[in-house]
């Protein structure tokens, strides 16, 4: 056993974490995604699997800023420079046999988990660089892990993971004490530790080799497929990498378990490990839903015709509009981050867009062959480059935009139903506008508080689904919507405050209307405020608060009435200093 390794027989609990990596270990293509809390033992499962593996089995742990050259290969600089150019292997020509660790996969480079996830279900990869190419095997296990509160992983990749768990750590005293024991035990002494689990971790081991060794003599009838196939469009799963994933993975359950041919328990046992990341009962488990109503507050001063409008607002009982019967039309909601209100994206090398030139450096993230070459040739008349030779692609950063979403959802909008058009129209901009580069966050204002209902995420079926969620009821605490917001903004954020400008619950005490002011004067982003009660007497405020943000204005009829209406952010100047 490799030393160092906790040992993967010595995990307590986590019975679906431990079947997951097991049935990947049985065949490589069953690769398994982690979700769960920070410190729930994913990551010391992943090393304790390879431990299990035949040797020689490496256990690559994949950085989150790998460049792509150290990830799939690419140039060998050493040899090139003495004039004999050949590729060198990248992580994922280390990786096979062994284990491929990727922590955080959700907050990898989108073109790095592409290229990730194509090796590892074909098992082979095609390094192709500078007019060189080689070709080598990659059968790895692909182990990815991630904190749902850092964010969502794209649809288009979560679906590459065959298995998904969701890890918690335990809540029962007994359990956790267990936990403790164990791992003191290994910490004060891990080659005693290991000895006494040396027994069980043969005994996987064995598991593992003969269950390899039988994996392509499991049948799986084609009674056992049509109920599998009946199970996952029962589930609305349109993907065919589910039922495949069902298949292999009850394969190599039946494997693992010594048995002749795939059963309904087989079948059963595996899944729920395919479906919890597909359905969409599983990518909503991890939005939270909004807190329950706060308790009355006294009301502030007011004029009659105010308080008389605000006890009505909140003899209004808490309500969920949903945005399928509006008829606001699809709208095109476009954001230039060429230039913005706040501090500039740098350029990287990281790969993550196309070469747009090169140029001179002692230390290249990624070589440009040609012009080095070029430049060799050019100044010492041969072909052997030296230090100040070298040159590296200058690649175009492919940064996308952050739809921040500020939400009004106190009464007032549900006494007049028309949160169903707000949502609607937020729906219908994310739809026409989301690309594959950007993400979007969301927040609602409601009561007393201002909550964070979506973390910046790239799956847009998420982003939906927590719209649909949105409650309406409360006051107006804009200013602790403000003050919240300013946590998110980046310099590629467009802000889109939706709101009707009745700010009436403080965030410090003081003035509402006044806290949302200076809160807004604090702010530097791109951002839209689309005003969405023109029946009161209050527009001119939301021209004031505008006004401030920098923001353009417009109210919600106009985006309705006009059903070509676009939005297009100009790149707008700072306009204040300082912020």
């Amino acid at each position: 056993m490799r030393p160092g390794a906790y040992p993967f027989s010595a995990i307590v609990g986590q019975s679906e974490m431990k079947l997951a990596l097991l049935l990947a270990a049985v065949d490589w293509r069953l690769g398994v995604l982690l979700r769960g809390d920070k410190g729930s033992g994913k990551t010391t499962a992943a090393r304790g699997l390879a431990t299990l593996l035949p040797a020689p089995a490496r256990f690559i742990n994949l950085p989150l800023g790998a460049t792509e050259d150290r990830l799939l290969g690419g140039l060998h600089l050493q040899r090139t420079l003495k004039g004999d150019p050949v590729l060198k292997p990248g992580l994922l020509a280390e990786a096979h046999g062994g284990v491929l660790y990727v922590d955080e996969v959700n907050l990898l480079a989108a073109h790095l988990g592409d290229a990730l996830l194509d090796a590892a279900a074909s098992g082979v990869h095609l390094v192709e660089r500078e007019g060189l190419s080689s070709t080598h095997p990659a059968e790895f296990i692909l182990l990815g892990s991630m904190n749902p509160e850092e964010g969502s992983l794209r649809p288009q990749l979560l679906d590459r993971f065959a298995l998904s768990v969701t890890v918690s750590a335990p809540l029962d005293p007994a359990e956790r004490q267990l936990v403790m024991a164990r791992r003191i035990a290994y910490e004060r002494d891990s080659v005693r530790f290991a000895s006494e689990w040396s027994q069980a971790q043969q005994v996987l081991q064995s598991q593992i080799a003969s269950a390899r060794a039988s994996l392509g003599s499991i049948p799986c009838s084609d009674d056992m497929m049509g109920h599998i196939s009946s199970t996952i469009c029962a589930n609305g799963v349109r993907s065919l990498r589910a039922d495949l994933a069902v298949v292999r993975a009850a394969i190599a359950y039946a494997a693992f378990t010594g048995d002749a041919c795939v059963g309904g328990h087989h079948v059963d046992a595996v899944l729920p490990l395919v479906l919890s990341h597909r359905t969409q009962e599983g990518r909503r488990s991890s939005l939270a839903p909004p807190p329950p109503p706060p308790p009355p507050q006294p009301d502030r001063p007011e004029s009659q015709s105010e308080a008389a409008g605000q006890q009505a607002r909140e003899l209004i009982h808490e309500r969920i509009f949903t945005s399928s019967d509006t008829t606001t039309p699809a709208l095109d909601l476009r954001f230039s981050t060429a230039a913005t209100r706040g501090a500039g994206v740098p350029a990287d090398n990281c790969g993550c867009g196309p070469a747009i030139g090169n140029r001179q450096t002692n230390f290249p993230v990624e070589l440009d062959l040609r012009a080095t070459l070029s430049q060799t040739l050019r100044e010492t008349g041969g072909l052997q480059p030296r230090v100040e030779d070298l040159h590296e692609r200058v690649r175009k950063p492919r940064t996308g935009t952050r739809y921040l979403f500020v939400v009004d959802s106190s009464g007032s909008h549900a006494a007049q139903q028309r949160m169903r058009i707000v949502k609607g129209a937020i729906a219908s901009m994310l739809t026409r506008s989301f690309k594959r580069e950007d993400e979007v966050a969301m927040i609602v204002f409601r009561g007393t508080t201002a909550q964070v209902v979506l973390e910046p995420t790239q799956v847009l079926p998420d982003a939906l689904a927590a719209l649909e969620y949105l409650p309406t009821g409360g006051r107006t605490p804009l200013a602790a919507a403000l003050d919240q917001a300013r946590r998110y903004l980046t310099p590629t954020t467009l802000l889109i405050l939706v709101t009707d400008g009745r700010a009436n619950f403080p965030l410090h005490g003081g003035d509402p209307w006044q806290e949302s002011l200076d809160a807004a004067q604090s702010m530097n982003c791109n951002a839209i405020l689309i005003y969405t009660d023109p029946a009161t007497q209050r527009p001119g405020r939301c021209e004031e608060l505008a006004n401030i943000l920098g923001a353009r204005y417009l109210s919600l009829e106009e985006l309705v009435q006009n059903e070509n209406f676009s939005i297009l952010v100009e790149p707008v100047e700072p306009q204040r200093q300082g912020v």
